[in-house]
């Protein structure tokens, strides 16, 4: 690690909630493509500052910057050869500063994007650690010697495919990359790295960030013993073409041993009061249990998101399962909940089968990310309804897609930059040639077509963002999922939030079609009019403020962020407007 002396950092912000991050909405924003600053098609930090008002008016808390840490780029941002600098291509520690200052003036939180599993085969600690098997730094990185007949020490496969294991002529071994080659794993069995990297962690916090998200949180320890892994006998068919989801990945990943490091960390964040962390783990069987796990006991990750909402199901019992899983595994942990983000398609796209109108399937979504207990991450440009990005193979630049086209086409469709301007080709992204192409479909959906718009996705989810922040239940409240008693409930999903005196029942209809839904033993009395029945509109989502014992407390109405819809006037209740939404 490069030294440096750090500047002041900035004061935290004042009067704020220690526990800020619970029930957050972090906005991700993706440096590379949300604002280029100086027409060189690549965006900045300098471009993300003059942003950020757009950002706090939509009514988040915080904002992610994924990765902009000196790099080679391989992995664009995760493959980090420097923990402490910014890569020339994203601007200057100063810029950094100066993007701090204005989120911190504008309210906003800060949390950076934190690579500690592994580091660029270009950092000096590699370089170092290669050079020889006896330099100070030898043990930094898991290294191994070869079988008898030259093969790697193991099965372990590496998530962008083939072996996770490099041979290195100078050391005459093996290294281990669970990503690409050029991202070596850092060795967390080795009291000094871990050291080093909680020195990064001290670094930045001592710069002025409010907290971390942590990349791939349950990769960080290897099996010490490097005992091969077991076959997984329940691979879905539509994952074999990934061979490395034929494994059962006990040895390589998910080991006894985080909880540990994370205690460490949790205990560095604690000297820094109102910072906090949100840990990234995978796919797989256990993910909800390692999630309660990490996040537990008040001593280890603030809160924590799976890949469980990122794939393809969408169904009320898909949702109402995963929760109320992770509420009966983890009763003192914290969530965070994702329906999209730079590492998948985007939703709407993923979930297109399951409506016709795609802006009617957006405002529902954003209802139900928005209600759900826990904290929640928006994917920038999820707002305006985007869709994944059609890209030419010419034009793909993602290692992961690259390597495994046609099959699967990699993670540059949901990274196209941002679209600010529906008139300019490159969506006002950039005055030069951007990185990635912009999409014509995306111009149609810009920030400007939008802004003044009151049926759009993005006024949806202000109205929505701002029903939450003014609703306690929704944001720190409890959750309780309550059965639709009626004959045939189709496609519905129903829970109540409760904080306090305050309760309200959230009710969501899937489906394209006309659902009711009807109070049961469950829930007595949650009209408290005399009616037990609730007519919903396809896609519709309904939000009824209830008291403690069932009755009715006067209606949020259109003060409470929103608006009835023509079909709903004669109704009370607080409703999506998604049976309305229209852009232009």
């Amino acid at each position: 690690m490069t030294s440096r002396t750090p500047s002041p950092a900035p004061s935290r912000i004042a009067g704020n909630d220690p526990d800020w991050w619970r029930g957050a909405v972090i906005y991700e924003i993706y440096p590379r493509s949300f604002q280029d600053s100086d027409g060189d098609g690549i965006g900045d930090l300098r471009g993300i500052t003059a942003r950020l008002p757009y950002v706090a008016d939509l009514g988040v808390d915080a904002v992610w910057l994924a990765p902009f840490f000196t790099s080679p780029q391989k992995d664009f941002g995760y493959d980090i050869s420097d923990y402490c600098n910014i890569d020339p291509a994203y601007g200057t520690l100063a810029d950094f500063d100066a993007l701090i200052a204005e989120a911190h003036r504008l309210g906003l939180k800060v949390m950076i994007d934190q690579v500690l599993s592994h580091s660029s085969d270009r950092h000096p600690w590699f370089v170092e650690s290669r050079s020889s098997r006896d330099s100070a730094k030898a043990d930094w990185y898991v290294w191994a010697d070869p079988r008898p007949d030259g093969g790697p020490p193991n099965n372990w496969l590496s998530v962008f495919g083939g072996s996770s294991w490099q041979w290195d002529s100078r050391r005459r071994q093996y290294y281990l990359h669970n990503f690409l080659t050029e991202q070596p794993d850092l060795n967390f069995h080795n009291e000094e790295v871990v050291e080093a990297l909680l020195n990064t962690v001290k670094f930045w916090l001592d710069r002025g960030v409010d907290g971390f998200r942590l990349d791939t949180t349950n990769f960080y320890f290897h099996d010490a013993e490097l005992r091969s892994n077991p076959p997984d006998p329940d691979v879905p068919d539509h994952k074999r073409i990934e061979a490395y989801h034929w494994q059962d990945h006990r040895y390589d990943k998910n080991r006894p041993e985080v909880p540990g490091f994370l205690r460490r960390l949790r205990a560095l964040l604690d000297l820094y009061p109102g910072s906090a962390t949100v840990g990234e783990i995978g796919q797989g069987p256990r993910s909800l249990e390692l999630m309660a796990l990490y996040t537990g006991g008040g001593d280890k990750l603030h809160m924590a998101y799976t890949f469980d909402f990122l794939g393809a199901a969408f169904s009320a019992g898909h949702f109402r399962s995963h929760v109320a899983r992770f509420e009966e595994v983890a009763a003192d942990g914290w969530p965070c909940w994702a329906f999209s983000n730079h590492d998948v398609v985007r939703h709407l796209s993923r979930w297109r089968g399951h409506a016709k109108d795609d802006r009617k399937l957006a405002s529902l979504a954003a209802a139900i990310l928005l209600s759900l207990r826990g904290s929640v991450c928006l994917y920038q440009g999820e707002e305006l309804g985007l869709h994944e990005a059609e890209l030419a193979y010419e034009d793909l630049v993602d290692p992961y897609g690259l390597r495994l086209w046609p099959e699967f086409k990699g993670r540059d469709g949901c990274r196209t930059p941002m679209v600010w301007d529906g008139a300019s080709p490159a969506g006002g992204f950039t005055g030069g040639k951007p990185w990635l192409p912009v999409s014509a479909a995306h111009l149609a959906r810009a920030v400007d077509r939008q802004r003044a718009v009151d049926t759009s996705v993005l006024s949806e989810y202000r109205r929505l963002l701002r029903f939450r922040r003014d609703n306690p239940a929704l944001v720190k409240g409890s959750i309780t999922f309550v059965e639709n008693a009626a004959p045939e409930p189709g496609e519905t999903l129903a829970f109540v939030r409760r904080h306090g005196d305050s309760a309200i029942l959230c009710l969501f209809n899937l489906s394209a079609e006309p659902a009711e839904f009807r109070a049961g033993a469950d829930l007595p009395g949650v009209i408290g009019t005399g009616r037990d029945r609730i007519p919903l509109e396809g896609h519709e989502a309904l939000f009824l403020h209830i008291g403690p014992g069932g009755q009715a407390l006067p209606p949020a109405g259109t003060g409470a962020g929103l608006t009835a819809s023509s079909s709903t006037k004669d109704r009370t209740e607080p409703r999506s407007t998604s049976g309305q939404s229209s852009l232009t």
